[in-house]
């Protein structure tokens, strides 16, 4: 029986950049910066982003979208920190496209907010593949997960403008990780890529994170 094989993919992902344009035009005229922050489960992204609104809720106004496949627990988490927070259930799906992300920030509201983060949700594959109409993309990379992570997802790497890479209270522990090494393979892939060590238990390499967002934020509103 003959058949045809149809590459839809390729279709799918142009639709959503031209949506994602769009978006990011939308914000713009909001004077909203948004934020798409990913990472693998376990990378400490809740943490960090609760001690980065802690830091700068009394200058800025926070909103926070929280996105998982079930559960609210992140968006309590954030509310408690001091931001606005809306939960997004994604239904299965291990991604965030940008008609997800302007769903999630008209629920939201942002006419008053100066700063919001999209939580994405946790993987390194989906997320990377999909613009969500972003002002920009960070992602945390934890020192347990290993320096060789930039080799094994090299896109998310690759379309990211800041890498946080967090947990360097354990570099004691975790000796194979090379913060040089780390660095040297995440410019391979993105030399304009900003790589910030920190600890969102101990709070290491915080002022240079918040300045950097202060610098943005100011920059994107002037």
């Amino acid at each position: 029986m003959d058949y045809k094989i149809i590459e839809v993919k390729q279709s799918i992902f142009e639709d959503n950049d031209a949506d994602a344009e769009r978006l990011r035009q939308e914000i713009k005229e909001d004077n909203t910066f948004l934020i798409n922050l990913m990472s693998s489960p376990g990378s400490g992204k809740t943490t960090t982003l609760c001690r980065t609104i802690k830091g700068l809720k009394d200058e800025m106004k926070i909103g926070v979208m929280e996105a998982d496949i079930d559960s609210d627990v992140d968006a309590a988490t954030v509310t408690e920190a001091g931001a606005r927070a809306i939960q997004i259930h994604t239904g299965g799906m291990c991604h965030l496209d940008a008609d997800m992300t302007r769903q999630g920030l008209h629920e939201l509201g942002t006419s008053d907010l100066d700063l919001v983060f999209l939580e994405n949700v946790g993987n390194l594959v989906c997320p990377a593949e999909f613009d969500t109409g972003s002002t920009a993309n960070v992602m945390i990379l934890s020192v347990p997960e290993g320096d060789d992570k930039p080799y094994k997802y090299p896109l998310m790497f690759s379309v990211c403008d800041v890498i946080l890479v967090n947990k360097c209270d354990t570099l004691e522990v975790f000796t194979d990780f090379s913060k040089d090494r780390v660095v040297e393979r995440i410019h391979e892939l993105n030399p304009k890529a900003k790589v910030i060590f920190i600890s969102a238990k101990t709070g290491e390499g915080f002022d240079e994170w918040i300045q950097w967002l202060r610098g943005q934020v100011a920059d994107y509103r002037s």
